[in-house]
């Protein structure tokens, strides 16, 4: 087939022991850990879970330089835990929602957090405050095959070896097979498929020269400078 011009290549994440993941689409869950919930100022024992999307285009792989993004003076990493869908479908079940993950990751979800209370202020979407250029770093995914499923485990951010934001898996207010149902009554979920599962507490602001170092318990550590 022809196009108007060449189409952008497969953006793709290495998998361990496998051939490299197509990513297909990211999405995100926004305040799933108690704490982060109530700092942004909601209810976690009410607010049922929401979801918003970043393009795929702004997977930044590990070990890479973040450029500072233009437009913005408070800059935060939120560190996730990231589930990569091997199977789609839609409504479904909870208690075969784990039958559909190729693996796990540890994630970024950069945020333009001055962007995103501006736009919450005045009622408008905040898109461009999670889906600017770079704002999806990733790690490699390590196949479930490998970690077993995860439902806990230690997840951590450290900026210049100082810990930032420090949690369980477990602490998740909605848990991964009910992330997966829930996303999955909204949209049909495909293979290749990215869902960044939410962060705890404690994102603050980075600048030029920073270290960032995410981890979750058991998978490969993100590592990201600030540019």
């Amino acid at each position: 087939m022809k196009y108007a011009f060449a189409p952008p290549e497969t953006v793709t994440l290495p998998a361990m022991s496998c051939n490299p993941f197509p990513v297909r689409r990211i999405f995100c869950v926004g305040r799933n850990y108690p704490e982060h919930a109530r700092e942004m100022g909601a209810d976690p024992e009410r607010d049922p879970p929401f979801f918003f999307m970043k393009p795929v285009d702004a997977i930044l792989p590990n070990n890479s330089v973040l450029p500072y993004p233009p437009g913005t003076l408070d800059l935060q990493p939120e560190v996730e835990l990231v589930v990569a869908m091997q199977l789609g479908g839609c409504d479904i079940p909870v208690e075969r929602a784990n039958d559909y993950i190729f693996g796990y990751a540890v994630g970024l979800d950069m945020t333009l957090r001055d962007v995103q209370r501006a736009a919450q202020a005045r009622g408008l979407p905040w898109d461009m405050a999670k889906g600017f250029d770079h704002a999806a770093p990733c790690s490699a995914i390590t196949p479930e095959f490998y970690t077993g499923v995860i439902a806990q485990g230690k997840i951590e951010l450290k900026v210049n070896g100082t810990v930032r934001q420090c949690a369980d898996v477990s602490e998740m207010i909605w848990k991964i097979p009910e992330i997966i149902h829930r996303l999955s009554t909204h949209v049909e979920i495909f293979p290749g498929d990215l869902i960044f599962t939410g962060t705890p507490a404690g994102p603050a602001p980075v600048v030029k020269g920073d270290v960032i170092e995410a981890t979750v318990a058991g998978l490969e550590p993100l590592v990201i400078t600030i540019g």
